[in-house]
């Protein structure tokens, strides 16, 4: 195990994207076209005429138009972001699963999407089976397709269970599964290479859970070397002068399930200051409140937009969604929560469907 202890305290400030317009709420405004439409059909008289039949024909464009971009909502499998690939699947409930191949890692495992296999690295948040029951499927693919043993991380609080796990399915199974399983507590650091590291921070979940976070690991120059030539400081270092300065850059932070609390615990800082920021948003309409959400260990999209002054993300990617929701409705949640913010919004709607299906 690569335990380290890091100062971030020198991290470096990400940049804020300039703000971004909402987007327009295109269901309600197509919706709005196509009544009054039909009602200039209806008020035409039978919709025999030529006059009729052409805004019959405008309104199935219409009606078609909004079916097609709801489609490539659904069959869009992620997003490039701050020079990172966000992909998975993320259903209130059913599973979750957010890969990041650039770092060739996963946040939970949820069912074991094939693309997750590829991945060196998982963190697992919780012990919910709709983020870990994939873990032993994963474990074994990867020993299939003769991949090095994974890198797993767990809350240490579930190590023993995971083992256990693991162990009554290499019994079952008569099968090895090789699995390197870090158990690594809120604080800690771990290299995942030698310019990556990452570290855990508190989430509010019914059960115990845990965010990550992922940085960068970057060198400068000492201010009090920064007057010197290429070739003193070349001097200074091979006469064994520590020069430079370890400066963590949070890149990439994923809460799993939790309450909206962390957004006011100082010690999440670094996870509101990451490029991307990906967070889960279970309840997104006013026929679910707070205290509903909040009671199961989860955040309503009201509580994001209520704490909204507190990020300092370039893009959220927002996670999640209850599978009472449609395509149609996460979008407009993303438009709400576009307006507060001056970071980019996307939503994960992998496994979602229209509601022009």
């Amino acid at each position: 195990m690569q335990l380290l202890s890091l100062n971030t305290a020198n991290s470096n400030l990400f940049n804020l994207h300039s703000f971004h317009q909402p987007p327009t709420n295109n269901r309600n405004h197509l919706q709005i076209q196509t009544r009054s439409v039909k009602a200039v059909v209806s008020a035409g008289g039978g919709g025999s005429g030529a006059g009729s039949g052409f805004l019959s024909a405008i309104g199935r464009a219409i009606d078609e138009e909004e079916y097609r971009k709801a489609r490539a909502e659904v069959h869009k499998k992620g997003f490039d972001l701050d020079g990172y690939s966000i992909e998975g699947v993320s259903i209130g409930g059913h599973e979750t699963c957010v890969i990041v191949p650039e770092l060739k890692c996963a946040f939970d495992i949820g069912r074991c999407p094939s693309k997750a296999v590829q991945q060196n690295f998982l963190f697992i948040t919780h012990a919910h089976l709709d983020h870990i029951g994939g873990l032993p499927m994963y474990v074994a693919t990867r020993g299939l397709y003769s991949l090095k043993p994974p890198t797993v991380f767990v809350p240490p609080c579930i190590k023993e269970d995971v083992e256990r796990l693991i162990d009554i399915h290499r019994s079952m199974g008569q099968v090895e599964l090789n699995i390197d399983l870090v158990a690594l507590d809120v604080g800690e650091t771990y290299e995942m290479r030698n310019d990556l590291v990452v570290r855990p921070f508190k989430t509010h979940h019914v059960i115990p859970s845990q965010g990550y976070v992922i940085y960068s690991v970057r060198k400068k120059l000492r201010k009090q070397y920064m007057h010197l030539k290429g070739k003193q400081i070349e001097k200074l270092k091979k006469s064994g002068v520590e020069i430079t300065n370890t400066i963590l850059c949070p890149e990439v932070a994923f809460t799993g399930d939790t309450m909206s609390d962390f957004f006011l615990d100082p010690h999440s800082a670094d996870a509101l200051r990451a490029k991307i920021l990906i967070t889960e948003a279970t309840f997104l309409d006013e026929n679910v409140s707070v205290e509903h959400a909040r009671e199961h260990g989860h955040t309503h999209i009201s509580e994001i937009m209520e704490h909204s002054q507190w990020i300092r993300n370039n893009t959220i990617v927002l996670t999640h969604f209850s599978s009472r929701y449609h395509i149609e409705d996460i979008r407009q949640a993303v438009s709400k929560l576009q307006s507060k913010v001056s970071a980019k919004v996307v939503a994960l709607t992998e496994g979602f469907k229209s509601m022009y299906t």
